[in-house]
């Protein structure tokens, strides 16, 4: 079977007179007229990570609930400090204190301060708060302390400088009104995102889920890396390559080991991983090898086509679904080799996994860059090479650079690489200084 130190599926024997050449963008069209959002669910917080909102989320009610201080200190009534300075303090009586969490509320009269904590609510009569560094800490010495002394009978404290109204305090509402709309639908939730939900009191939220990707390489030459490699065989590298990128584009991927080249043991681990996939990728097998089962196994399903694409490396590509009626599950079938196989994920692949995300980026940036190298390319195939791009800067150009061969089994040029560079069909030829499409692989 042809995998992933094989013989490149782009050289494959010709075809049949009059068998379609699919282009890229022909292709991608098709695979992506079959997928759609997953349908929405409700998910606690911490499971939506990375999922997007499938709602408007809109505050029940404001943020902060009440006025609360800022700081550690004393809440008291304006007209007590105008005036105050080192020299000539305001004392005050201290008639209380408030923790954060406090209840019941010490009402502060003229003349009264309340020893009051970061984040708890202010007390009645209070119009703001003097930190603790703007007294004397309830030490009688007139001299600015930086911590407050323990609760005692009849205490004062005296104020060193005129506290202005509202001053650090956090009033009600000033972050979000009750009604306000703070999340939209499409949100991507992070880590802040998660923690405002959690804010506003929000337990669970409905999302657009992670979709479920299995990963399966195929080819009776695999073994799984850190086993000896005996005669033929080879360290099955594809599987991790795609389970990483499938989790790179924000699936929840399952890596499945490498399958054989028995056409009842591939069944069988279809039929078992079909449960937990929303999207099924294969690599290995799209080929016209005489021992390639993968074909055999899924046309048997019903659903599939596989098609010879204009474009180099990746030339076969399969596409359809398996399973049973509604239940049906999307499955990509890409080429063994490793380039192949990588370079089809991120062209088919990964916009299928942002589409079924709702996510509003499904293709990868593509910018232009001048090429730093002369470059030939194969008649009538979309030609996509491993480059190293340099962005602009104020005195350069964005610039591109090949890096490595063109062979579909080159993993060390492809993971020295940040880019694809992306040849078009119709030419053949590129001088060095040409400006050229390039695909960034970097998120």
């Amino acid at each position: 079977m042809t995998e992933q130190g094989g013989t490149s599926p782009d050289a494959c024997g010709a075809q049949a007179p009059g068998h379609r050449h699919w282009t890229v963008d022909e292709h991608l069209a098709d695979v992506l007229a079959g997928v759609a959002p997953l349908p929405g669910i409700e998910l606690q917080l911490l499971d939506a990570q990375g999922c997007r909102l499938d709602e408007d989320v809109v505050a029940a009610g404001d943020l902060p609930p009440f006025d609360n201080s800022s700081m550690d200190g004393y809440a008291v009534r304006t007209a007590d400090t105008v005036g105050a300075s080192e020299r000539y303090p305001s004392v005050l009586a201290v008639v209380g204190e408030i923790a954060a969490g406090a209840g019941e509320l010490p009402k502060v009269g003229p003349g009264q301060s309340v020893r009051i904590m970061t984040g708890a609510p202010m007390p009645p009569g209070a119009e703001a708060v003097a930190p603790v560094e703007w007294t004397d800490g309830g030490t009688g010495s007139g001299l600015a302390a930086d911590s407050m002394t323990a609760p005692r009978p009849h205490e004062e404290v005296r104020v060193l400088r005129e506290v202005g109204p509202g001053a650090h305090v956090r009033r009600r509402g000033s972050d979000i009104r009750a009604g306000e709309r703070v999340l939209e639908t499409g949100t991507e939730l992070g880590p802040t995102q998660l923690g405002l939900l959690a804010a506003i009191g929000r337990g669970v939220v409905r999302v657009r889920p992670r979709p479920r990707v299995v990963i399966l390489s195929t080819g009776s030459e695999l073994v799984q890396p850190g086993e000896p490699i005996g005669p033929g065989q080879i360290s099955d590298s594809n599987s991790f390559t795609l389970t990483a990128a499938a989790q790179q584009a924000g699936a929840i991927a399952y890596r499945v080991g490498g399958v054989p080249d028995d056409a009842a043991v591939l069944r069988g681990v279809l039929e078992d991983q079909l449960g937990r996939a929303d999207l099924i990728v294969t690599s290995g097998g799209v080929s016209v090898g005489a021992y390639d089962v993968v074909k055999e196994v899924f046309e048997s399903y019903g659903g599939m086509d596989f098609r010879k694409l204009r474009m180099q490396p990746g030339k076969p590509q399969g596409f359809g679904r398996i399973g049973e009626g509604g239940s049906a599950v999307p499955l990509l079938a890409l080429p063994g080799n490793p380039v192949s196989a990588y370079i089809s994920f991120e062209l088919f692949v990964r916009p299928v996994i942002r589409t079924m995300l709702g996510a509003p980026d499904v293709h990868r940036p593509v910018v232009r860059a001048q090429c730093t190298a002369d470059l030939r390319s194969p008649a009538g195939r979309r030609q996509f090479l491993r480059g190293w791009y340099t962005p602009a800067t104020a005195h350069t150009r964005a610039r591109v650079a090949p890096v490595g061969g063109e062979g579909s089994h080159l993993v060390g040029a492809l993971a020295r690489a940040n880019c694809l560079i992306t040849v078009p069909e119709e030419t053949v030829a590129v001088p060095a200084g040409q400006s050229l499409d390039v695909v960034l692989l970097t998120d």
